[in-house]
């Protein structure tokens, strides 16, 4: 069996050295009878040789799930199909075919969906995995910004309301009039609890996306409050319109939202060596 052991490393960096866990992670491949060879990328596109190659199995060395969600992320924009040439032997409810296993090597503080998605992470472990392991399928959820999404979404949150229009497949969470002071959309359990309120309860491998908005409403007549009320919802597709620019996170990294995004499932599109 052909093993790539995948490190991103940083642009500005010409080497990011070895490591205790992925030397004995490679010394197990070796005892396992696996021929190994080692890959670094430090830009999206160094990845792409290494998920084009086939017949081999990668095992991703990383410390984030930034890193997981852009070698996930290359494989889609590499493997999926153009929307003229999708062929009908696609799973349902599908435009991409299944993606290539992937068997994830926890580095420094281990990213969340290794925890979440119950995948090995001693390097013996993972070894074993790669080699002679059985395959986990979850879902992607994929976005018309030409991202993807492994764990999930939270758009603001702490003290700055915002306000906007969230659409889950036909039903309306709010219509924009209203203040939103979170708004979660989750594939896995990463972001589906914040300030000791749980939002959603998602399964990854389910088909379905979770949503929720945490609306504050004032309540009761004569001594007026503040409770915060939240929706929930379950479907196929989900779209945020910002009125304004919002900050969010999504598997780990931070941005701003100014425009409407789509998110939408992939069911079972990836695949996770354990």
């Amino acid at each position: 069996m052909n093993v790539v052991v995948l490190t991103l490393v940083e642009s500005d960096c010409s080497n990011s050295g070895p490591r205790t866990q992925t030397l004995h992670l490679i010394d197990e491949l070796k005892r396992l009878g696996a021929d190994v060879r080692t890959a670094e990328a430090s830009k999206p596109q160094e990845i792409d040789p290494v998920v084009e190659e086939p017949d081999t199995r990668i095992v991703l060395a990383a410390d984030t799930d930034e890193q997981v969600n852009a070698v996930v992320a290359r494989m889609v924009r590499r493997l999926a199909p153009a929307p003229s040439e999708r062929s009908d032997h696609l799973p349902e409810g599908r435009t991409i075919p299944d993606l290539p296993p992937l068997a994830v090597l926890p580095l420094g503080t281990a990213p969340g969906l290794v925890e979440r998605f119950g995948l090995p992470t001693d390097p013996a472990d993972v070894a074993r995995a790669a080699v002679s392991g059985t395959v986990l399928r979850t879902d992607v959820l994929r976005h018309d910004g030409g991202g993807v999404c492994l764990d999930g979404v939270r758009l603001g949150g702490g003290d700055r309301p915002w306000r906007g229009v969230v659409n889950l497949d036909d039903i309306v969470l709010t219509d924009g009039t209203e203040q939103i002071l979170a708004c979660v959309v989750a594939n896995a359990d990463g972001y589906a609890e914040a300030d000791g309120m749980v939002f959603a309860e998602p399964d990854p491998a389910d088909g379905r996306i979770d949503v929720a908005v945490a609306i504050p409403v004032l309540v009761g007549r004569l001594r007026r409050r503040v409770r915060i009320e939240v929706r929930r919802a379950r479907g196929r597709a989900v779209a945020v319109h910002p009125n304004d620019g919002v900050t969010f996170i999504s598997d780990g990294l931070v941005d701003e939202l100014g425009r409407k995004r789509t998110w939408w499932v992939e069911p079972g599109a990836a695949g996770w060596m354990r």
